[in-house]
């Protein structure tokens, strides 16, 4: 039986509705897979800011164009997402939300499973997944978002946009530039990875999966070990 880490990052507009009330079935849901740990030692969970975090940068934008502060808060609302998770794993979870590397080998000691947020302005959460990833020496990085995986073009924008089952790190940079218009997300602009994380997304090696996080059903097999991938899987 395998006894793997595994990062898990989980788009912080997941677990709010679209009226922007904490989705309660949604984190019972995810946390409730997440707590069987027999075939994951230890998961470490990534969450992202979200539609919340959105709402206060765009606040921010608007009157003072500050995008320091932006970042800041994006990061703030990141750590609060975690504690809703932690909330919910009680017991399981180490009781804190790392805010630095140090922190983190501290929370390892605990063997309990760990949920962050951001780290530092111009980062994002799911540059943060992959860099923990490599920081723990995981086997697997599972990015959940609100789409299928990765497509060869924008699903919200294209209705006849391609899922595309693998990709590679070289294939995947090629197509988000060309699709971006530009190579970096400002705060709270919300791309799956920007080009921080493609550079680590590079050099790390980590096979990364892309799948839904609105419909759990495939993260549940997986996890079960049912299944070997979700959505999209990104690897040489």
């Amino acid at each position: 039986m395998r006894k793997d880490r595994i990062v898990i990052k989980i788009g912080g507009s997941l677990l709010f509705r679209k009226d922007h009330r904490i989705n309660f079935q949604k984190i019972e849901e995810f946390c409730d897979i997440i707590k069987d740990q027999t075939n994951y030692k230890e998961p470490l969970l990534v969450v992202g800011g979200g539609i919340i975090a959105r709402e206060y940068i765009g606040f921010v934008r608007n009157y003072s164009g500050n995008e320091a502060l932006c970042d800041l808060l994006g990061i703030d609302i990141s750590r609060v997402n975690a504690k809703l998770l932690i909330s919910y794993l009680g017991e399981l979870a180490y009781p804190l939300v790392p805010a630095t590397f140090a922190e983190l080998s501290l929370a390892m000691l605990s063997k309990n499973i760990i949920v962050m947020g951001g780290l530092q302005p111009g980062q994002s959460t799911t540059s943060v997944a992959l860099e923990v990833a490599e920081f723990i020496k995981a086997s697997k990085v599972l990015i959940l978002t609100n789409v299928k995986g990765i497509y060869d073009k924008d699903p919200h924008t294209f209705p006849d946009a391609q899922l595309l089952k693998k990709i590679t790190p070289a294939q995947l940079t090629d197509l988000i530039i060309k699709e971006a218009s530009s190579t970096q997300a400002s705060a709270g602009e919300y791309r799956i990875f920007d080009a921080v994380s493609l550079q680590i997304l590079k050099r790390s090696k980590i096979e990364v999966n892309v799948g839904s996080g609105m419909d759990l059903s495939a993260l549940k097999q997986f996890w079960k070990g049912n299944a070997n991938t979700i959505g999209t899987i990104i690897s040489n």
